[in-house]
């Protein structure tokens, strides 16, 4: 592959069950060697979509291409899929399981590099019912390489990790983005997209409705700051005529005159003492352009 080139190609691509239409047209380009976040709220598309790209559901109109041929023998020997929730057999262990998914492909990657690749080679004789969940995770990344694939789909990968796992498995991806793998990610975490990302793309309703860089989307849509406020800070006539939206017990507003919108707190006797000021967010984003608070 060509570095820069279009890994996989999107037109106008449109799938219906029944009368519902959960995607509806879209265009994308994913480059060789990028990592694409796909985000979006439940119910908008994204996991349809993402099964179209992996070619397990058929689009009712429009195409995808990969590398400018339709979705074919080439594109399943290459490609890679870590599902969000995938069953392992009982009572085989993590090399085992290697083994088992390995006799699937012509040319699979060796046990050993995959254990090394995915930090289980002090694991590898565990049976995998007594992993933890980020070492389960990182067993289905390996089922995921095995065949050594040009892209990958990492569906959710980090659901239900904690914080410490969550990184170890970032810094998993980075090392399969650095061989230069394509990578489509989707996630609720918006930091892991932030992380992880070169591009994303967010969905509602069927529809991609911004893509861009996270800093290009950030800069386009945001200007100035968030002001952040213990809600008890504020009277009810300030919460009612200004643009504070709930946040926990805090409330915040979007800013563009920092100064400005501070001066007017001070001269309405507003106390900020526990004010906090901060840069807008992925998150920020996310729920300017669909309304809805992300969730799980």
């Amino acid at each position: 592959m060509n570095p820069g080139g279009i890994a996989l190609s999107v037109r106008q691509l449109h799938k219906h069950f029944g009368v519902i239409e959960a995607v509806r047209g879209i265009d994308l380009d994913i480059h060789v060697g990028e990592c694409l976040g796909l985000l979006g709220p439940n119910g908008a598309g994204k996991t349809t979509t993402v099964e179209l790209l992996e070619g397990i559901q058929s689009p009712s109109r429009g195409s995808v291409r990969y590398l400018g041929e339709p979705l074919g023998e080439r594109f399943r020997s290459e490609a890679g899929i870590q599902f969000q929730h995938t069953a392992l057999q009982d009572f085989l262990s993590v090399r085992e399981h290697l083994k088992l998914f390995a006799q699937l492909y012509d040319d699979p990657l060796s046990i050993d590099e995959v254990l090394r690749r995915c930090a289980l080679t002090d694991l590898a004789d565990r049976d995998a019912r007594k992993l933890s969940g980020g070492q389960r995770q990182r067993l289905l990344l390996g089922i995921a390489l095995i065949n050594q694939p040009a892209v990958l789909f990492l569906d959710e990968p980090t659901t239900g990790l904690d914080p410490q796992a969550r990184r170890n498995f970032w810094s998993l991806v980075e090392a399969i983005k650095s061989d230069g793998t394509t990578v489509v990610l989707t996630t609720h975490y918006m930091e892991e997209a932030y992380q992880l990302c070169d591009r994303i793309a967010i969905m509602d309703h069927g529809r991609i409705i911004a893509e861009g860089t996270p800093s290009q989307l950030l800069a386009h849509h945001f200007g100035g700051a968030v002001l952040s406020l213990p809600r008890a800070e504020l009277s009810a006539d300030q919460l009612a005529g200004g643009d504070w939206r709930a946040a926990g017990d805090r409330v915040e507003s979007v800013v563009v005159d920092v100064e400005a919108a501070l001066d007017a707190l001070r001269s309405e006797g507003t106390s900020l003492q526990r004010l906090l000021i901060r840069e807008h967010t992925l998150e920020d984003l996310f729920i300017e352009l669909t309304g809805e608070a992300l969730r799980a």
